[in-house]
């Protein structure tokens, strides 16, 4: 099993590392989330419209989505405790400029700052999940640290919302700066990068094997399967979700609001669901992402095909099925972490993290392109939102066919056969039998 399965069984450290880890994830998504429910504080403090707006969105995962290649060398090199401080120093950072910046051009400049360190903390809790539990369970460690996440779009949605409005915008953002300390200071006492004897996480020099990490097809198996996953519930969860349901549906802001929370039970829901199938069949992994790119297109196809609003039932149904691919894309993560040796874990991990979030941006602003096009200076019709999120089936695409020709690359790099199903099948239930006895 491993030194770190041995210790995960007889100690409690592992659990306080990871414990500790999720704190700086969970800050690190109250830090991203924290401008989506000030948007229209903000828009009133800076005097600017929709348009201008939504860059603060686009500007913030665009420069999480370019930096991820950068961090997971810096965790390969420098280990997650290291990164996990940056990123949270780095977040308070941007929150503190974000108190008291006096014009747009600094709110966004603290954007940047806040996804510059958001990169960093994702990549390097999973890394150690991966140092510090036997590989059985790093599948739904992986899970269940997305999952708690979500405690951070609570946190934002109640407590971050409640001083917002009470209080106003420097108490509430000065909060936050908080936050990140707190965070780095809880990361300094409570990680460690490896267990006691193991080997160090950080690689011998800064960019050694990235060139092989690049060139490795499972990397890019990862990549295309983050962007499955991934590209649709960015852009319906942090952009054009709410204004598609209002404007092209007819819904009103509140019930809107209120059926984007399909996202997070989806997420909680299935995320042990997907963690555990990938941990008990690590060579049908791509099964599962084949059945979501199905999934997640047939979602599409529910609202983009009919010529006439959707019944709440079928919105929901087009919400959960696109949500799916949130804890699904973490297995391009599984597969960039397989497919290459543990100090490369980090760069890999980086690229295929990339996948769902630059597919995203881009999707964003062509969508918003489209509709800037059909419908200039008026409401956006649902014809209007069929045209431009029809968009979105694209990467879809593009990811489909990658995955399909990485897949092949992959298994042939790395040795794996897949036995036949009913082989598989007939040894699964040999091995029950066996156990019965």
């Amino acid at each position: 099993m491993g030194e770190a399965g041995a210790l995960t069984r007889r100690s409690a450290t592992p659990w306080i590392v990871w414990g500790a880890g999720l704190v700086a994830y969970i800050a690190a998504v109250v830090h991203r989330s924290s401008f989506g429910v000030a948007g229209l504080v903000a828009a009133d403090r800076f005097r600017v419209d929709a348009t201008v707006l939504s860059l603060f969105v686009v500007i913030q995962l665009a420069t999480y989505a370019l930096m991820q290649l950068p961090v997971g060398v810096g965790v390969d090199r420098w280990g997650p405790r290291r990164m996990l401080t940056i990123g949270s120093v780095t977040m308070a950072a941007g929150q503190l400029v974000m108190t008291f910046a006096p014009t747009v051009g600094i709110a966004l400049a603290a954007r940047v700052l806040i996804g510059s360190g958001d990169a960093a903390i994702f990549v390097s809790a999973l890394r150690l999940v991966a140092a510090w539990f036997d590989r059985r369970r790093v599948p739904l460690l992986s899970q269940l640290t997305g999952i708690a996440g979500q405690l951070g779009q609570i946190i934002t949605a109640v407590p971050f919302t409640f001083v917002l409005h009470r209080y106003g915008w420097t108490p509430a953002f000065g909060s936050l700066v908080v936050l990140g300390a707190v965070a780095a200071l809880v990361v300094r006492l409570g990680v460690r990068d490896t267990p006691p004897g193991a080997a160090p996480a950080a690689g011998p020099s800064r960019f050694a094997g990235l060139a092989d990490t690049v060139r490795h097809p499972g990397t890019w198996l990862g990549f295309w399967t983050h962007m499955i996953g991934g590209v649709s519930g960015n852009v319906v969860v942090l952009m054009w979700g709410v204004p598609f349901l209002v404007q092209g549906q007819g819904l009103t802001p509140g019930q809107a609001g209120g059926m984007l929370t399909i996202n997070v039970v989806v997420g909680i829901v299935m995320g042990p669901v997907i963690g555990e199938y990938t941990a008990r069949h690590p060579v049908r992994r791509s099964w599962a992402v084949l059945a979501v790119a199905a999934g997640t297109t047939l979602g599409w196809l529910l609202v983009l095909l009919p010529t006439t609003p959707r019944a709440v039932w079928q919105l929901a149904l087009f919400l959960a099925l696109v949500s799916i691919g949130g804890p699904a894309s973490l297995i391009g993560l599984d597969f960039a972490a397989t497919s290459n040796p543990p100090h490369r874990t980090g760069s890999a991990q980086g690229i295929a993290n990339m996948g769902g979030f630059v597919s995203g941006v881009l999707v964003m602003l062509a969508v918003g392109v489209v509709l800037d096009h059909r419908s200039p200076g008026t409401t956006p019709t649902l014809a209007d939102y069929r045209a431009a999120l029809a968009l979105v089936f694209v990467p879809l695409v593009v990811a489909l066919v990658g995955v399909l020709v990485t897949r092949s690359r992959t298994r042939a790099a790395t040795g794996m056969v897949v036995p036949p199903l009913a082989e598989a099948w007939a040894r699964y239930r040999a091995e029950r039998a066996s156990r019965r006895r």
